[in-house]
């Protein structure tokens, strides 16, 4: 009943006086965006390696990808929406990869500021660690949530509300896994303020995700039931002369979908100095908490572990590449039993602009976990990460990269790969997204 008041309001508020309607016809616009990503990738151990029958695991892979996205969005004063249809795929994939809805949205705007944005549509908050489109994978994140916010005077306010099931029912609900998102509830909350006259930004950061316990069929505590786990936290960027720092800290409560409480947190700094228009340097460090009794069975043993109390931070919708190296060992795939060690990492790099459409990088990671696990170093090992960028054209972008990691025992351990500790990736992006229709009338 809230949430249909506040959208009343909106409207009202957007809604413009007979006379002003008769004085100036709406601007209306309409813009047709096509978005083409080809990505190839070859693999020497690591990410992605399935297990054989014999036990052991394949040493190189390779393959290659594609999405396409096509865009319809309309836009005249106080009323905007957009439509975005996605197919992605790898190439040679049995059943031709998937198509769906990536997008599907429509924003009420008043003069005041205040908005109403309805349907499926892109998350992304501050640095995108927390809640970003992750757009670098094939299957980028998009949610059906209900957003009602104000943006005016330096303050940015936004209310996401979001719930989940799996088929319209006439009473009662259904039992939510595995759907379009991975929660059955969410709401966030997130302020944002711009100090004045300088350059420093705070946000803060509050979620309550309900996730689906128990089983569908499942009676006393079984039954099923949302449990509930809470984040909150907050994002501070600052900038003066050729200097730009960020900083963030998160913290995690409640309890997960098996019931086990929550206690856990994360923190990062970063530090980014670009000299002129053809030299930057960059460096940084983030934590993130991880369980203190993390058990790693031998190969071929079986084991139970039991958590009192899970304390790995989990970064739920963020934009995980952009951070802990490009091979994505973390956050994206999990450790052995799904727990997790949490993670160090500390990074230093250089990126570099011979002119303006070429810009190459190179960022070296330390990794550590966070916990020490008996029998084993808590260090996983060194990575370096090497990328070229060029502009061919306004729309067409060609990025190409090559990393490298020295990892141990203990990473072997962890992600349960024999021989895992000399490891190669390399991969190219072509991304082409030409406006093909913007018209005004």
């Amino acid at each position: 009943m809230m949430v249909l008041l506040a959208w009343t309001t909106v409207l009202a508020w957007g809604e413009q006086p007979a006379d002003s309607l008769q004085q100036a016809e709406p601007k209306n616009q309409i813009d047709v965006d096509l978005d083409l990503l080809g990505h190839g990738e070859m693999r020497f151990g690591g990410l992605g390696n399935t297990e054989n029958e014999d036990g052991t695991y394949d040493d190189r892979a390779q393959f290659l990808m594609g999405r396409t996205r096509l865009s319809i969005g309309y836009k005249r004063p106080y009323i905007a929406a957009k439509v975005t249809a996605r197919h992605q795929g790898v190439w040679g994939q049995n059943g031709g990869g998937s198509f769906n809805l990536y997008e599907a949205w429509v924003q009420l705007t008043a003069k005041m500021g205040f908005f109403a944005k309805m349907g499926r549509q892109v998350l992304s908050y501050d640095d995108e660690r927390i809640i970003g489109s992750n757009d670098w994978a094939m299957a980028s994140l998009s949610h059906d949530v209900i957003k009602l916010g104000y943006e005016g005077y330096g303050h940015k306010v936004h209310a996401i509300l979001g719930f989940n099931q799996n088929a319209e029912n006439v009473s009662g609900g259904t039992y939510y896994v595995n759907g379009s998102q991975p929660y059955k509830v969410m709401h966030t909350l997130w302020y944002h303020f711009d100090v004045p006259r300088t350059q420093l930004g705070l946000s803060l950061l509050f979620m309550n995700i309900g996730m689906q316990g128990g089983e569908k069929d499942g009676v006393g505590d079984n039954e099923p039931r949302n449990r509930y786990q809470q984040l909150v936290g907050g994002y501070l960027s600052y900038n003066f002369w050729k200097l730009s720092t960020e900083a963030s800290y998160y913290h995690q409560l409640g309890r997960n979908e098996h019931n086990v409480k929550i206690d856990a947190w994360m923190a990062s700094v970063k530090a980014k100095l670009q000299l002129d228009r053809h030299w930057g340097f960059h460096t940084g460090f983030d934590y993130l908490s991880g369980d203190d009794y993390f058990a790693v069975r031998d190969k071929g043993k079986m084991g139970l572990v039991q958590h009192k109390t899970i304390k790995y931070f989990n970064p739920v919708y963020g934009s995980h590449h952009k951070f802990y190296g490009m091979m994505d060992f973390f956050y994206v795939q999990n450790f052995t039993d799904g727990f997790s060690p949490g993670l160090q990492n500390l990074y230093a790099g250089v990126s570099y602009s011979p002119f303006h459409k070429l810009k190459l990088s190179a960022t070296y990671h330390y990794l550590a976990m966070a916990t020490k696990l008996e029998g084993l170093n808590m260090s996983l090992g060194h990575d370096i990460d090497f990328e070229a960028s060029y502009q061919i054209l306004k729309d067409v972008n060609l990025s190409l990269g090559f990393s490298y990691m020295k990892s141990n025992d203990t990473m072997e351990k962890l992600k349960r790969a024999d021989k895992n500790t000399d490891l190669k990736w390399a991969w190219f992006s072509l991304y082409v997204s030409p406006r093909i229709i913007s018209k005004k009338w």
